[in-house]
């Protein structure tokens, strides 16, 4: 089953560990004489990234995914409820087509119900992970900035970023996450089969499942 969980798309569940890692991270760093370099980084990156980020994250997939294929399939039902009231609307009574209208608008509240409570719950249970691993992070970042002569590290991961343009030879992203592996000794998780499903998209990873109604707000 494909993983609902993105690497690359954790801006909402990583709002508060970002908030903290670009006030600590832009500080001036105590570097050794002379340094004066300035660096860049996608904190989002680098924790998703880590082999204890991936580790982290294919269990919090494993762990949900039953839920998620039981939303599925309260997805199916519901779509093939509304398929067979508009194939044969025609032909029912009156009584008999209120009785199914009603009942398809049952399903799709209880639904939209159980779906906000699993993507709250995978919220949560991302945003546990991230805060723990950013504080990692976060003295992986200050040490590696410190120990290469760094006086300045921006976190580019915000859109809202001031920094306009950066040589690519200043991102730092990928040294830090090799950096925070060696610091944590958690060896690469075991490389996926070919066949393994690929991610969805950002909108899905967002979204109730294709077909759901999301009820509007009064």
């Amino acid at each position: 089953m494909a993983s609902y969980i993105n690497p690359r798309v954790l801006t909402l569940t990583l709002a508060t560990i970002l908030g903290i890692s670009a006030a600590h991270a832009q500080a001036p760093a105590a570097s050794p004489a002379g340094g004066n370099k300035v660096g860049i980084v996608s904190i989002q990156d680098a924790i998703a990234n880590t082999n204890e980020g991936k580790k982290e994250l294919e269990a919090l997939q494993q762990k949900f995914s039953p839920r998620q294929a039981a939303l599925q399939s309260q997805n199916d039902d519901l779509e093939n409820l509304k398929k067979q009231l508009q194939a044969q609307g025609d032909k029912l009574s009156d009584e008999e087509r209120n009785n199914r209208v009603r009942a398809a608008t049952d399903k799709q509240k209880t639904l939209q119900r159980n779906y906000e409570d699993f993507q709250g719950e995978v919220q949560a249970a991302e945003q546990e992970i991230l805060n723990r691993l950013g504080k990692k992070m976060l003295d992986v970042l200050e040490k590696y900035a410190r120990d290469n002569g760094y006086a300045v590290v921006m976190d580019v991961s915000n859109p809202q970023t001031p920094v306009l343009y950066a040589n690519p030879g200043t991102n730092i992203t990928k040294p830090l996450i090799e950096a925070y592996n060696v610091a944590s000794g958690v060896a690469a998780p075991p490389a996926k089969p070919a066949s393994t499903p690929t991610r969805p998209s950002d909108a899905a990873a967002t979204r109730p499942p294709a077909g759901t109604t999301t009820p509007k707000k009064p």
